[in-house]
């Protein structure tokens, strides 16, 4: 069995500086013929352990798919194929920091992650078979944009409209076939729960693990 590259494909919110917001979606490097892992996770305030991975129904590398993050005040879903995989709730009322004081920039890269992210960073990159690529296309984004010269968003005070004129992203939420069918991913398709890993949160897990993940 020869070994790929154990390289972090990735599709990130972020925030610039300390305490920074992120939301990340990630694809792990693997081994030749091992499907690949799909990693999630939020940070806020620079405080992340937020993680949710999947291995999907399909092979990523075969062909381009359609990935989405789906960002507002109330939540946070990732979309693969438009099929919701993970909702993250605006918990703050429980103490639960979130994502949604801070201006975030995409960003779309390849990252060398194997001090963590093969076996928890038992497999090192195969560095002869460089060089790496990641292909991307139909990149499309919908967004408040922020004036950090007058503090204000394009999606308040004067302005009202986010880009291209569409705010339905900003109370957007699943309704009974979307929770039908992020059960069935999650059912079927997570290998990793932060909300059950009692190994590594011994002294407990965080209050958002016992409400409802949709």
């Amino acid at each position: 069995m020869s070994t790929q590259a154990f390289f972090w494909c990735n599709l990130q919110l972020s925030s610039q500086g300390a305490g920074h917001d992120e939301i990340d979606f990630e694809f792990l490097g693997n081994s030749s013929g091992k499907p690949y892992t799909v990693h999630t996770n939020v940070y806020s305030q620079g405080k992340g352990n937020k993680e949710q991975q999947f291995r999907l129904w399909f092979d990523p590398t075969s062909s381009f798919h359609t990935y989405s993050i789906v960002w507002n005040s109330q939540r946070i879903i990732f979309l693969v194929d438009n099929i919701p995989i993970r909702v993250f709730n605006n918990h703050e009322a429980l103490g639960v920091a979130f994502p949604k004081n801070q201006a975030m920039r995409v960003y779309a890269s390849l990252w060398n992650a194997d001090d963590w992210a093969t076996q928890g960073g038992r497999v090192k990159t195969d560095w002869s078979m460089a060089p790496f690529t990641a292909s991307y296309r139909n990149f499309n984004t919908n967004a408040c944009v922020w004036s950090a010269a007058t503090s204000t968003s394009s999606c308040g005070g004067s302005k009202t409209e986010s880009v291209n004129n569409d705010q339905t992203w900003q109370s957007q939420q699943l309704n009974a076939n979307g929770r039908n069918r992020v059960r069935w991913v999650q059912q079927k398709y997570m290998i990793y729960n932060y909300c059950a890993d009692a190994n590594r949160f011994s002294q407990g897990f965080s209050p958002e693990c016992k409400r409802s993940r949709f």
